[in-house]
């Protein structure tokens, strides 16, 4: 008896926000619709995925994901499924602060220890990693779980998505060479256990290569961390 079962998951990074272009901090308070061009980028992404036929869509509760995902599942003819598990990383009291280079550095300082292996390091107010992967992994079970050959997508945030990767995909980070921008799509396929036990390989990490014309004028972080 087969008690594995394996399912291909798009990740997909919502599309361009206000807060992308502020740079202001979003977990749950700052929570913004797409702009125009995030919704030519969600759009186009919408296109690309008409050659993938989708069996399910899911996203993140925050407006720029939800939206991305609906515009993407419209076509297919499908519903949006919204998980709180796969809201963006709780940077706690961070949310609250101004978006300035020196808060950016103490976040990337945060996410990089995470990548150096120090995985209790926590946002003030915030989660920690090990409290971040505790909650995707609930999101991934409950999108995987009595599912075989599924063709499942996510729309969420760099963020979790990076770090999801990362921690399930242990045996491909030499993959993992760029961020994720807006609408970048990052295909894995990840095998379920029946002890729940989730594994997971990069088929292809961030492409935002079906994005055109302004939607391709994608915007560079105000700082990046640094991985291991």
């Amino acid at each position: 008896m087969n008690t594995k079962h394996s399912n291909t998951l798009y990740l997909v990074r919502h599309g361009e926000n206000p807060a992308n272009i502020t740079k202001e901090f979003s977990y749950r308070h700052v929570d913004y619709s797409l702009t125009p061009k995030g919704v030519v980028q969600a759009e186009q992404t919408a296109v690309f995925f008409q050659d993938v036929p989708l069996t399910a869509v899911y996203a993140s509760p925050l407006k720029r994901a939800r939206e991305t995902a609906e515009i993407i599942a419209r076509t297919q003819n499908l519903a949006v499924t919204v998980l709180e598990e796969f809201r963006e990383v709780n940077v706690g009291e961070m949310e609250q602060r101004p978006p300035t280079e020196e808060n950016w550095r103490e976040h990337d300082q945060i996410m990089g220890q995470w990548f150096k292996g120090n995985l209790t390091v926590a946002f003030p107010g915030g989660e920690n990693f090990l409290e971040l992967i505790e909650r995707a992994r609930r999101g991934l079970l409950e999108v995987t779980r009595g599912h075989d050959g599924q063709r499942i997508l996510v729309a969420s945030h760099g963020g979790i998505l990076a770090a999801l990767v990362y921690y399930f995909c242990p045996r491909d980070h030499s993959l993992i060479t760029t961020i994720m921008d807006n609408c970048a799509i990052t295909e894995i396929e990840i095998v379920t256990s029946a002890d729940d036990i989730l594994d997971g390989s990069i088929s292809c990490w961030a492409s935002s290569t079906h994005l055109s014309g302004e939607a391709a004028q994608l915007i560079s972080p105000l700082l990046e961390y640094e991985k291991a």
